[in-house]
Formats: structure tokens, C-alpha cells, sequence
């Protein structure tokens, strides 16, 4: 049997097992049909992050942020470069602390953009600011490798 992975579609919650060659092919979630690794950046709520957290065998970036923070704004369009980059090995996910306000309290933020990378359950490591697309892709490297310093 091939080494197989999960991921939690993120458009419907639905956990999938997929072979971990067939990543780079953007496979598609058995319920919804929805693609799970494709290289864009998917707007979660709380209860599919914490299923993504909880069951997902791909590392996951997660940019905290809200409408109102121009920071924010203006990293979403690197945050989605890196996430196109990035798309065979990372997903890339954003949630709104202004819509579910208990996310802050549930993961400590105490300012936006953050970024956290979460792999097999757990957060690995914590970017905060606006970056650019490549500061970022250089945060998920080092962090996967085990390098989180600060930049």
C-alpha cells in the first residue's frame, strides 16, 4: 500500500486520505469535490481549523487577521504568492478574528497579521507583521526544518 496522507477539505470539513505522490496533483476531496492542495488560500472557521489542526498530515499556515487591519490587507496578496509557491508541500489558510473573535483567546493573539505554522497537531512556530512573499516562504522552510528564529 503507498504511503497515503490526510487532509481536511477545507471547504467542507470532510477528513480524506490520499496517496502523497498524487499532492503536486491537486487531488480533490471525495465529498465535495473541492480541490484540497491547490496552491490558494482558503478562508476556514473555527470548528475546520481545529479539524485541519487536529487531522491534517501537511503542515498549515494560518494568517490571523481582519478587515479592518491594513496590514493585513496589504500581506494578503504576498500571503497568496507564497501559498501558489508553496502548494505541493504547504496549504495556506486565513481566518478572520473579527468574525470569530474567540479564535484570539484559543490561539493568544494579541496582534494581527500573525502568521502559525501548525504541523501533525501542533504549532510549530509564530510569524507576527505584514511580510513579503518570500520572508514568508522563508519562515515555513525554516520552521519545517526546525530553525525558528526570529526574523
Amino acid at each position: 500500500m503507498p504511503d497515503t496522507t490526510t487532509l481536511v477539505c477545507l471547504a467542507c470539513a470532510q477528513a480524506n486520505r490520499i496517496p502523497a505522490s498524487k499532492l503536486a496533483a491537486y487531488p480533490k476531496c471525495g465529498v465535495c469535490g473541492s480541490k484540497l492542495a491547490d496552491g490558494r488560500v482558503a478562508e476556514l472557521n473555527p470548528q475546520t481549523l481545529c479539524k485541519a489542526i487536529k487531522t491534517d498530515r501537511v503542515p498549515l499556515v494560518v494568517d490571523f487577521w481582519a478587515p479592518w487591519c491594513g496590514p493585513c490587507r496589504m500581506m494578503a496578496p504576498q500571503f497568496s504568492a507564497a501559498a501558489a509557491s508553496m502548494a505541493a508541500e504547504v496549504r495556506f489558510a486565513k481566518i478572520n478574528t473579527q468574525d470569530f473573535e474567540k479564535v484570539n483567546a484559543r490561539f493568544g493573539i494579541r496582534g494581527i497579521p500573525l502568521l502559525i505554522l501548525f504541523d501533525k497537531g501542533r504549532e510549530v512556530a509564530r510569524l507576527s507583521g505584514a511580510r513579503p512573499a518570500a520572508e514568508i516562504q522563508r519562515f515555513v522552510q525554516s520552521a519545517r526544518m526546525g530553525q525558528t528564529q526570529p526574523m
